[in-house]
C-alpha cells in the first residue's frame, strides 16, 4: 500500500515546495502561494495518515515531502562562476584573520581547545545528565555522548574565532554554569 501511496505523495510534496518556492520569489501577492504550498503539505500529510495509519502514514509522507521539496529545490538549482573577491583572494572560503600571533594568544587559544573547551563540555554533560528526565543510566550514556560533541564545537570554534577573549568568557561562563546548576540539584 505504501508503495502505490508514494507517488501522490511525492506530488503533494513537490507541489506544496514549488507553491512555497514561488511564494519566496516573489514581491508581493505572496501569501496566497504561501498558504496554499502550506496547506498541501498539510493536506498529504493527513492523506497519508489516514491512507497507510496514524504512525505509519505520518512516518512515510515526513520522509518522502522532503526529498520532493529536495528535487524542487535542485531543479532550480544555479550554478555560478566564481568572482574574483576584492582584495584580491580566489577562495570561497576565506581564511581567519590573518593577524602576527603572539605567545599569549597561542597559549590561550590551546587552552581554550583542549582542557578549558572539555571542562565546559563536561559541564553540559553534567548538567543535561542531572536535569532531563528519564532512566538515570539513559541520561547517563546520553550526557557522555554530549561531551565529546560539545568539546568538538568549542575546539572548532575558539580555533576559528577572531576574539579570543569573547571565547574565554563564553567557555568559562559555560563551565561555572553548568556545574552549578548540576550542583544545585544533585543527580537523583
Amino acid at each position: 500500500m505504501s508503495a502505490l501511496a508514494a507517488p501522490f505523495l511525492l506530488a503533494g510534496g513537490a507541489a506544496g515546495a514549488w507553491l512555497l518556492r514561488r511564494a519566496w520569489s516573489l514581491k508581493t501577492g505572496a501569501a496566497r502561494y504561501r498558504w496554499s504550498g502550506w496547506a498541501i503539505i498539510a493536506a498529504t500529510l493527513v492523506a497519508a495518515s489516514s491512507a497507510l495509519g496514524m504512525m505509519r502514514g505520518a512516518f512515510v509522507a515526513l520522509t518522502l515531502v522532503p526529498v520532493a521539496a529536495l528535487a524542487v529545490v535542485a531543479v532550480g538549482l544555479q550554478v555560478r562562476a566564481v568572482r574574483a573577491s576584492r582584495n584580491g583572494r580566489d577562495s570561497l572560503a576565506p581564511e581567519p584573520l590573518e593577524r602576527p600571533s603572539t605567545t599569549w594568544r597561542g597559549v590561550l587559544r590551546w587552552l581554550l581547545a583542549g582542557p578549558i573547551g572539555m571542562i565546559a563540555a563536561m559541564a553540559v554533560g553534567i548538567c543535561y545528565a542531572v536535569w532531563m528526565p528519564g532512566e538515570a543510566q539513559t541520561r547517563l550514556v546520553t550526557g557522555g555522548l554530549i561531551v565529546p560533541v560539545a568539546w568538538g564545537g568549542a575546539m572548532a570554534w575558539t580555533l576559528a574565532d577572531n576574539r579570543i577573549l569573547r571565547a574565554t568568557a563564553v567557555l568559562a561562563g559555560t563551565a561555572v554554569l553548568g556545574f552549578t546548576a548540576a550542583a544545585l540539584k544533585g543527580f537523583a
